[in-house]
């Protein structure tokens, strides 16, 4: 029998009776590589879920990103998982427990490279973001709507960066928070640049609808002299709809309760732990659980 690493539903399961106890035995998070957002976010989430005596439990799983997350969460081989909005197919059996914060997708080419906008990497090869990433369901709709045809591989973040910077790719994509401390690091040793994506932001929202958002990139940021308009897309925590409701309501309650203590370094960009925002997950239903416990939390 494969392996499952949550118990969830089977005879792993221990409901909490009137508060005494942990809700589960076990809790898992899908997240994302090492050097992302969603792996660091996950392990400051993991940290608070611990402390609040949600389950005895509680792991955090390294992933490509959020299609590797999906399908582990339709397998029933996590009970939560980080996404990109836009890597959710429609009539996906899946819940929200909150929109989470937005990331940004960054096209990263060196600073001494001759091309200065995304229809430039026209015949050449580059990272599409890392298999099983958010990062490339949303690289491929932005290279087809700037109808750039280029050789695309799919790196992990940190050989993307090192292609990059030995000049075997001409570009990576990386969809994360700002400054990504790997790209960080590399416009330490080799001077980067980001490619300004707000032209295509239009026709995107055109085909896939106003997921995508007009955001900057700060001034500063790789040693960047000015802001650069790149995309946005919001990230939401989901789980299956057998969730038990006490563990939705305390993972609820701490993304609210706890919001200070889940800011990886990485994330400059738009924050969304705020009630006012947290429950903004269309087309994405929220958890039965998650729902109440918001509407308890407005009081």
């Amino acid at each position: 029998m494969k392996r499952r690493t949550v118990l969830l539903g089977t005879a792993g399961l221990v409901l909490a009776g009137c508060g005494r106890g942990p809700a589960v035995d076990r809790l898992t998070i899908a997240a994302g590589e090492v050097g992302g957002f969603y792996l660091e976010f996950a392990q400051l989430l993991a940290i608070q879920l611990r402390v609040a005596g949600v389950a005895r439990e509680v792991t955090v799983r390294q992933t490509g990103g959020s299609t590797d997350n999906l399908r582990l969460l339709a397998a029933r081989e996590t009970d939560l998982a980080l996404s990109l909005a836009d890597a959710i197919t429609s009539g996906s059996s899946i819940r929200a427990l909150g929109r989470v914060y937005e990331n940004y997708l960054q096209c990263v080419v060196r600073a001494d490279s001759p091309y200065k906008s995304l229809t430039d990497l026209a015949g050449t090869t580059i990272s599409a973001g890392a298999a099983g990433s958010g990062a490339a369901v949303t690289a491929a709709r932005l290279l087809a709507a700037a109808r750039v045809d280029c050789t695309q591989d799919h790196l992990p973040l940190e050989k993307a960066a090192t292609a990059l910077a030995d000049n075997r790719v001409a570009a990576m994509f990386w969809s994360g928070g700002v400054p990504t401390t790997t790209l960080d690091k590399l416009s330490r040793r080799t001077p980067i640049r980001l490619l300004p994506l707000g032209d295509w932001l239009a026709p995107l929202r055109r085909t896939f609808g106003s997921v995508y958002q007009d955001v900057l990139v700060p001034a500063g940021v790789y040693k960047a002299p000015g802001a650069v308009a790149v995309l946005g897309i919001p990230n939401f925590l989901l789980c299956r709809p057998e969730l038990p409701t006490a563990v939705a309501r305390v993972v609820t309650n701490t993304l609210v309760r706890q919001a200070r203590l889940l800011v990886p370094p990485s994330a400059v960009g738009a924050q969304y732990l705020n009630l006012q925002s947290l429950v903004v997950t269309t087309p994405i239903p929220l958890h039965s659980g998650a729902a109440a416990e918001y509407q308890h939390l407005y009081g």
